[in-house]
C-alpha cells in the first residue's frame, strides 16, 4: 500500500479534504512540469480572438455596442468550454495510463478524486481567464461598468468553468481514451456559436432564437456582459445584471447536480 501511495503521490488518508487536497496538488503539478498544455491553449485562444476581432467583427453587427466591447466578454467565457477539452482528455489519460486504478485501490473518497481533478482545472482555467481578459484589452476592449461589477463577473467566469468541468470530467471517463474524449468534448462547441456569444440572437433565423436565448451559455455570457458593459450594455440586453446572473447561476447549479454524480457513479463503477 505504501507503494501505491508513493507512486500516486496520495497519501493514504481517509479524510476527504486531505485526499482533494493531494489530488489537486497532483494535477496542478502535472501542468506544471508540461507548460506546453497551458501555452498552446493560450495561444489557440489569442489566435481566436484575433480572428474574431479583426477579421470578422467589421462584418457582424453588434445591436448598437461597438463590436469590440462585445466580443470579448462573450469570448472569455466561452473560454471555459475550450479549456474543458483539456480536461475531458486528462481524465481519459489517466484512465489510459491506470493511474485511476491506483487511486480506486487506496482508502480514500471516491468523490475527492473528482473533486481534486475538478478544483485543479478550474484554477488553470482562471489563469487562462486572466490571459485572454489582458489580450482582449490589448486588443480594444473596455470596461464601461464598475470595477466591482468586473471582478463579480470574472468570479462568475470561474464558477462557469466550475460547473463545466464536471460535464468534461464526465465525458472523460466515459470516453475512455484521449482521443475518444477530445472528440466527445468537440461536440459541445456548437453551444458557444448557438448563443449570443459572438453575434446578437436576434440575428439568428426564429426557430433558431428560442432555443439561443434560453440556453446556459447565452444566460452567462449576457451577465457578464452586464455587469462588465454598465448600463450601454444593459440598455442593448434589455434587462439588468441581475437577471442575466441569477438564471446563469441556477444554470451552472443545474450543470453540476447533473453531471457530478454521473462522473462520480461512473468512477465507481470503474
Amino acid at each position: 500500500m505504501a507503494t501505491i501511495a508513493a507512486a500516486t503521490s496520495v497519501p493514504v488518508t481517509t479524510g476527504r479534504l486531505a485526499s482533494t487536497l493531494a489530488i489537486a496538488r497532483r494535477s496542478i503539478l502535472k501542468y506544471v512540469r508540461t507548460p506546453q498544455l497551458i501555452v498552446l491553449g493560450t495561444v489557440q485562444g489569442a489566435l481566436f480572438l484575433l480572428i474574431f476581432r479583426y477579421v470578422f467583427g467589421g462584418a457582424i453587427r453588434s445591436g448598437g455596442q461597438d463590436y469590440v466591447n462585445f466580443l470579448v466578454p462573450g469570448f472569455v467565457t466561452t473560454g471555459v468550454l475550450f479549456s474543458g477539452m483539456g480536461a475531458a482528455a486528462g481524465v481519459a489519460e489517466d484512465l489510459e495510463q491506470g493511474f485511476v486504478d491506483r487511486l480506486r485501490s487506496l482508502p480514500i473518497p471516491r468523490s475527492s478524486v473528482l473533486v481534486g481533478r475538478s478544483v485543479a482545472d478550474t484554477a488553470v482555467l482562471a489563469w487562462g481567464l486572466v490571459v485572454t481578459t489582458a489580450i482582449g484589452f490589448a486588443v480594444g476592449f473596455r470596461i464601461t461598468g464598475s470595477v466591482g461589477a468586473a471582478l463579480g463577473a470574472f468570479g462568475l467566469c470561474v464558477a462557469f468553468g466550475f460547473a463545466f468541468e464536471w460535464l468534461f470530467i464526465a465525458l472523460g471517463l466515459f470516453a475512455g481514451t484521449a482521443q475518444a474524449a477530445q472528440g466527445l468534448a468537440i461536440m459541445v462547441f456548437p453551444l458557444t456559436f448557438v448563443s449570443s456569444a459572438y453575434v446578437p440572437v436576434s440575428s439568428m433565423p426564429g426557430w433558431l432564437q428560442a432555443f439561443a436565448q434560453h440556453q446556459p451559455i447565452t444566460y452567462m455570457v449576457d451577465a457578464v456582459r452586464a455587469l462588465t458593459g454598465g448600463q450601454a450594455a444593459v440598455s442593448v440586453l434589455g434587462h439588468g445584471a441581475g437577471y442575466f446572473v441569477v438564471r446563469s447561476l441556477l444554470w451552472a447549479a443545474a450543470i453540476v447536480a447533473l453531471f457530478a454524480p454521473v462522473a462520480v457513479a461512473r468512477y465507481r463503477r470503474g
